[in-house]
């Protein structure tokens, strides 16, 4: 398993490596560049020639490219040019809350889509698997914004059920440790701040848990339609095997193999930042800052926000691979 996990590490280097040239290329591709964005529209050709000269910019591309690897091994990305802080800190800042509402989004989609996509398995062909199935279409047909409205003007504006913005109320005074809203209240003992910052997560982990839900419902019933009609589950049931361990050892286990990916692949896009949920919800996470650098052009704030985010993803897509190894000793072997 060590050596399964070592070589899957040496495979992200030349991925990451790739990446930070794409981003690179990119980043400087932009019209403008880093030196208006930084100065405003009325800098003069005077001053952007200053500033390029302070900041390397006026170098060869390969040894700009090199100082910006040099950075980005010791996670610094330089300033942002909206507020004047360092990348490094403000990603540490939002951070917590995406991660937050992702891991409020995938309990939702996890804990309703394998027990539902298993009984539409279980029941194939009756209304409960066609409506399993339509649901699932509909999941992922609708737009994330559209529902993101939806949900907010039904239960946050008509009903006044949930609130409908930001990760906490305003009006509590709410120590903060960590970032982690929910987790800093419990610690702190402060469950009124806690519950608070719980319920900020429904409508957005929601509309952001939809699509994820849906394909795991749907991914979730394909599965565990093929491992039933294995040699392995008839020979189970042929032995006189309890209904119960067939299901738990034989069905149940072999079947998440491919759900296994699906909710890794999912959880690293959501971490990646919801940017239109994040918008919808004026929630304070990752894709908010990232639609404001877009619209301030804070080119070092991209820059650094998407090549942490990169790596967050492909560790995420390790993860995956180590628990495939685990839940299939013959991965390990190949």
């Amino acid at each position: 398993m060590l050596r399964f996990i070592v070589r899957r590490l040496l495979q992200l280097i030349p991925i990451l490596l790739g990446l930070s040239v794409l981003l690179f290329a990119w980043l400087r591709a932009l019209p403008g560049g880093p030196a208006q964005a930084a100065l405003g529209e009325r800098a003069t050709p005077e001053d952007i020639a200053r500033y390029n000269e302070t900041f390397g910019l006026d170098q060869p591309v390969l040894v700009q490219y090199g100082k910006f690897l040099g950075r980005a091994l010791q996670l610094d990305f330089g300033t942002s040019s909206r507020t004047g802080q360092a990348v490094t800190t403000e990603f540490l800042e939002r951070f917590p809350g995406t991660l937050e509402l992702t891991i409020f989004a995938m309990v939702f989609a996890i804990g309703i889509g394998i027990p539902l996509g298993y009984l539409a398995a279980r029941r194939h062909g009756s209304w409960i698997d066609s409506s399993s199935v339509i649901g699932s279409l509909l999941g992922v047909a609708i737009p994330v914004f559209f529902l993101a409205y939806l949900l907010r003007l039904l239960f946050a504006v008509q009903l006044g059920w949930l609130p409908g913005s930001g990760r906490q109320d305003v009006r509590i005074d709410a120590t903060h440790i960590t970032n982690f809203f929910v987790l800093d209240g419990l610690m702190t003992r402060e469950f009124d701040a806690a519950w608070d910052a719980v319920l900020h997560l429904v409508l957005p982990g929601i509309a952001l848990g939809t699509i994820p839900l849906a394909i795991i419902v749907r991914i979730t019933r394909a599965s565990v339609l093929d491992v039933v009609n294995e040699d392995y589950v008839r020979t189970a049931n042929a032995k006189g095997l309890a209904t119960a361990t067939v299901r738990r050892r034989h069905i149940i286990r072999n079947a998440l193999l491919p759900v296994s990916t699906t909710i890794g692949l999912q959880t690293g896009l959501l971490l990646s930042g919801a940017v239109l949920t994040e918008t919808v919800f004026a929630f304070g996470g990752v894709g908010s800052a990232l639609r404001d650098a877009i619209a301030n052009r804070d080119y070092a704030l991209l820059q650094g926000f998407i090549l942490i985010l990169a790596v967050v993803y492909v560790l995420v897509n390790l993860l995956v691979d180590i628990s495939y190894g685990l839940l299939d000793p013959r991965v390990r072997v190949r």
